[in-house]
């Protein structure tokens, strides 16, 4: 009766501990920006003198909303706020909305799996692959420079979006291009909070808005001369690029596999 109640205990430990999800890591402390970098890039087309006058403090800042302290990205420039570590076999969730300020558009960016220098794409941010955050295009994959990645996509009315079981195609800037549209439209009306995940393991990644998959990309690499090179970490970088933006929540967790009925 002792042996039988010892191997239940332990099974109630091993599973209580195969079931228990990691903790969240808040790249955002609730308080400021300091585990961030942060980077003024080019100016916005036709607003230079906007450029002139900004300072990454007044760009990206910290401010008080209803009671709760949220990052203010002002979109008054293109530039950066990154993340100092970098990240891989993870599960991001990023809580965001978009307010009323338009210079160009309301564009920005969750670039994920970025390296190397500020600057080096489109003369602002590091290189990397983008999970789009623009207005109407939340969900979708941009990739910068030489990132790579296959996806499975359907033509509609000339454009290549993502499917789950279509056909698999390569992407970036030497393939079939930078830009892969998503699979629907999850976003909710501006000026109300929405939720983007983001799961990466080994080289698949995973587009989830508001609990819907938009996009599944595989084989995420870089092309050096020809040749594919997996990249399946970085750091993580926001987007100040036409319009403001508010983040209320950024963190992360780690993961050792995508959930499957997100990749099934």
């Amino acid at each position: 009766m002792k042996t039988l109640s010892f191997f239940l205990l332990f099974a109630i430990i091993v599973l209580t501990f195969t079931s228990c999800e990691k903790p969240w890591q808040d790249l955002y402390n609730g308080e400021n920006l300091d585990n961030f970098d942060m980077y003024i890039g080019t100016p916005l087309k036709d607003h230079e003198d906007l450029h002139d006058s900004a300072t990454v403090e007044k760009v990206f800042s910290v401010i008080e909303e209803d009671g709760e302290k949220i990052i203010r990205i002002s979109g008054e420039v293109n530039g950066s706020l990154a993340t100092r570590d970098t990240f891989s076999n993870y599960h991001l969730q990023l809580v965001f909305k978009w307010g009323e300020e338009i210079y160009t558009t309301q564009n920005s960016g969750l670039l994920y799996h970025s390296f190397g220098e500020f600057g080096a794409a489109l003369g602002t941010w590091m290189t990397n692959i983008e999970c789009q955050l623009k207005h109407e295009n939340v969900g979708d994959t941009y990739l910068m420079n030489n990132t790579y990645c296959k996806t499975g996509v359907a033509k509609i009315s000339d454009k290549l979006v993502y499917k789950s079981g279509g056909e698999v195609l390569e992407f970036g800037k030497d393939y079939n291009g930078p830009g892969i549209k998503k699979a629907v439209d999850a976003e909710k009306p501006v000026g109300e909070w929405n939720t983007v995940e983001l799961y990466s393991v080994g080289r698949t990644t995973v587009h989830v808005v508001n609990g819907e998959v938009t996009m599944v990309n595989t084989y995420t690499g870089i092309d050096v001369d020809g040749d594919i090179l997996p990249l399946t970490s970085g750091k993580i970088q926001l987007q100040s690029e036409g319009g403001d933006l508010y983040v209320k929540t950024l963190r992360i967790r780690p993961i050792t596999e995508i959930p499957e009925e997100f990749i099934k």
